[in-house]
């Protein structure tokens, strides 16, 4: 897909409300957070947690089930853990991952939208648990990630709340959010990079598939 460097012409989308959703990792990012986050919170028993939970882990791996992949894992690393290790974590991960991960070029992008005035949203697999601090570095309107269950007594059970944000749960999520703003009418630029963001690019007025070659900061836009 071309990016030229030319500004958009008015049209009639410009009186709607405007709306960019972007997917975060191999999107915003140059790599995947999910893991080293997991490795952060718990270090070398997040490997002790997989041994013990290897048939399960094995069964999902031999499946090809991400989702159950990601149940497994999500449990080995959070299971048992106090809300607050695991907030002080994700904070430090923000601060120190995101600066040194994100792709310059949909960054500048995602200003881009910004300076619109357009709303911009976070739609991810990723944990939210880090998500909504990379949300507050970027200034978006919300962050729709990967949710993970606690207890009353704010420990972690290791299970997630709802599906894994990706695919089909990308979707709802999103057009749930859009639901509860009330928009109305709306255009939705959407940006992602892998099979799990197909359901939120077909949704989307103005889909961009992001691959490795370098994205100029304002968009060229075709008609659906």
């Amino acid at each position: 897909m071309n990016f030229p460097s030319d500004r958009l012409s008015a049209s009639p989308e410009e009186n709607l409300v405007q709306v960019a959703a972007f997917d975060v990792d191999h999107t915003l990012t140059h790599k995947d957070c999910v893991v080293p986050f997991l490795r952060d919170v718990a270090g070398w028993r997040l490997y002790a947690g997989l041994i013990r939970n290897a048939l399960p882990l094995g069964r999902a791996l031999l499946a090809r089930d991400r989702d159950r992949v990601k149940a497994v894992v999500t449990r080995a690393a959070l299971a048992g853990r106090s809300i607050e290790h695991v907030d002080a974590k994700a904070r430090g991960f923000a601060t120190r991952a995101f600066p040194a991960w994100l792709r310059d070029d949909t960054v500048k992008r995602l200003r881009w939208h910004h300076a619109q005035g357009h709303k911009v949203v976070l739609v991810s697999a990723s944990y939210s648990l880090y998500l909504k601090y990379l949300g507050k570095m970027l200034s978006c309107d919300a962050v729709m990630g990967t949710e993970c269950e606690t207890t009353a007594n704010a420990q972690f059970t290791g299970s997630l709340v709802g599906p894994n944000c990706r695919g089909p749960e990308k979707e709802r999520r999103l057009r749930e959010w859009l639901d509860g703003e009330g928009f109305g009418s709306y255009v939705l630029y959407a940006y992602g990079n892998s099979p799990g963001d197909d359901q939120m690019l077909a949704m989307a007025n103005h889909p961009f598939r992001i691959t490795k070659a370098s994205v100029t900061e304002i968009p060229e836009l075709s008609p659906r």
